[in-house]
C-alpha cells in the first residue's frame, strides 16, 4: 500500500475507531450514573473527558500501529530544526490564533449553541482534581495524540506524494471533519493549517505538538479560572489584536525558518526513513 492510501486508511480507521471508543465510554459513564438524566451525564466533564481520553488513546494506537519501524523518525517525532525562539514564536502565533477564532466565531454569533458551547460549559465548573484531569486529558494527551496521528502520521504521508500545501490542507480538513459539530470543524480546520504550517517548517511533529497542547491547556484554565470573553466590542478588539500578532508571529517565523526545497513554498516530496 501506497503513502497516500496508506494515510487515508488510517484515517478510515481512526475515525471509525474514536466514534466507537467515545460511545463505549459513553456508555460506561451512564452505566455508572443509573437514574440520571444521560444528556446530562454526557455533556458533564465526566464525559467530556471520558470521551477525550477515548478517542486520543485510538488515534495514538492507529498512528503507532500504523507505522513501521523506527517510528519516530517516521512519524517526525526528532528535533527538527526549530530553535528555541522559534518555538517560542510559533507557540505565540497558535495562542493568537486560538483566540482569535474564538472571539471572531463569537462576533458572528457563532459561539452559542453546538459542540463548543457544550465544552465550555463542563470546563466552567472545573476545579482541584477535575480540572488537572481536564489539562492531563484534554490537554495534554489529545494535543499530543492528535498532532502524533494528524501531523505525523497523515501529513508525513502525504507529503511523500504531494506537495506541501496540499499535504497540510487535506490534512488539516481530516483534523476539522473528526470534529463533527460544523463551527467546531471549521475552527480546527483552520487550527490544523498553521499547526501543519509549523511541522513542516520545523520538519518535526514536536513543535506542533508542544502548541498544541499549550493552546488546550490555555484555553482550559482560563475558561475554568477566568471565564470566557463576552460583548462584541470586547471580542472584536481581541480578534483585531490577535490577528495582528498572529500575523507578525507567522512573518518572524517565516525569516527564522526559511523555505528548503521540499518544505512550504518548495515542490519536491517528502522522504522518511
Amino acid at each position: 500500500m501506497g503513502p497516500v492510501a496508506g494515510a487515508f486508511v488510517g484515517y478510515a480507521v481512526a475515525f471509525a475507531g474514536t466514534l466507537a471508543a467515545s460511545l463505549a465510554a459513553g456508555f460506561l459513564l451512564l452505566a455508572l450514573h443509573p437514574g440520571e438524566p444521560p444528556a446530562d451525564v454526557i455533556e458533564s466533564l465526566a464525559g467530556l473527558l471520558a470521551g477525550g481520553f477515548a478517542s486520543s488513546s485510538t488515534l495514538l494506537a492507529v498512528a503507532l500501529l500504523g507505522t513501521r519501524s523506527p517510528r519516530p523518525a517516521r512519524l517526525r517525532l526528532v528535533a527538527g530544526r526549530a530553535s528555541g525562539a522559534a518555538i517560542l514564536v510559533m507557540v505565540v502565533g497558535v495562542l493568537a490564533l486560538g483566540q482569535a477564532l474564538e472571539s471572531l466565531a463569537f462576533v458572528l454569533g457563532l459561539a452559542s449553541g453546538g459542540a463548543l458551547e457544550e465544552i465550555r460549559s463542563a470546563l466552567a465548573e472545573a476545579s482541584g482534581p477535575m480540572l488537572a484531569l481536564a489539562v492531563l486529558g484534554i490537554g495534554v494527551l489529545a494535543g499530543v495524540a492528535e498532532e502524533v496521528f494528524f501531523r505525523g502520521f497523515m501529513q508525513t504521508r502525504l507529503r511523500e506524494r504531494w506537495p506541501p500545501w496540499a499535504a497540510i490542507g487535506v490534512t488539516a480538513l481530516c483534523f476539522g471533519v473528526l470534529h463533527l459539530d460544523r463551527v467546531h470543524a471549521t475552527l480546527a480546520f483552520v487550527l490544523g493549517l498553521y499547526l501543519g504550517f509549523v511541522a513542516e517548517r520545523s520538519r518535526s511533529v514536536v513543535p506542533a505538538a508542544v502548541c498544541h497542547v499549550l493552546n488546550n491547556t490555555g484555553s482550559i484554565l482560563l475558561t475554568a479560572l477566568v471565564g470566557t470573553a463576552t460583548g462584541v466590542l470586547t471580542n472584536l478588539g481581541l480578534f483585531v489584536a490577535t490577528t495582528a500578532v498572529f500575523a507578525t508571529a507567522v512573518g518572524v517565523l517565516q525569516r527564522l525558518l526559511p523555505a528548503r526545497v521540499g518544505e512550504v513554498g518548495g515542490s519536491e516530496g517528502l522522504r522518511v526513513p
